[in-house]
């Protein structure tokens, strides 16, 4: 399996063992770093609940749960709403925006804003003709739907570009599954 280095190769868990989230808090968590980061103000706990498709009650319960872990603020106020804290990044293994070296990715041709790719695992290098990538996303996934195309880079370095169709989603660890339809290394060097 290979794994494009937008990360260290190893991540350090010393500390965040002790931080154990349930499929459901660790939706919610990733649901909130979303909607934060495309807004960059607090978050109403029932934009988050319309995302996951849960009651606002459960999302305000799965909030105290997570205060008391230290992954979420809370802001008092009429634009308040929920923050995530820098622990909450850690826990979900994501770095914040400002570190992360910027992936583009398009969306049936169009360029996604406030989406940047975390990490591209490509799944069956050996078998070129059942090609797929699981494509990491820091922000929503929400619009993206089976058939759809997608196209992954270039990475900052190899400089590679994926060319795939959405296969499939796993919402929980906010990862697209891809076709690969084409790869490129180096992508976007002028032809002569």
């Amino acid at each position: 399996m290979f794994t494009a280095g937008f990360k260290d190769s190893y991540t350090e868990r010393g500390n965040m063992s002790s931080i154990e989230l349930t499929p459901s808090q660790k939706n919610i968590l990733q649901e909130l770093v979303n909607l934060y980061r495309e807004s960059e103000s607090a978050v109403k706990g029932e934009d988050i609940a319309a995302e996951v498709d849960r009651n606002p009650g459960t999302i305000r319960n799965q909030m105290q749960s997570l205060k008391a872990l230290q992954l979420v603020e809370g802001v008092p106020g009429p634009k308040g709403g929920y923050k995530p804290t820098a622990t909450a990044y850690d826990a979900l293994q994501i770095q914040d925006m400002e570190q992360a070296a910027e992936v583009p990715l398009r969306h049936n041709g169009d360029l996604v804003e406030h989406s940047n790719v975390e990490e591209i695992d490509l799944t069956s290098v050996h078998h070129p003709e059942e090609c797929r990538a699981e494509i990491q996303l820091q922000g929503s996934i929400s619009g993206f739907h089976e058939g759809d195309s997608v196209t992954v880079g270039p990475t900052p370095l190899s400089k590679l570009q994926i060319i795939g169709t959405v296969e499939g989603k796993d919402d929980t660890n906010n990862k697209l599954i891809l076709t690969i339809d084409d790869m490129r290394a180096p992508a976007g060097e002028p032809e002569h």
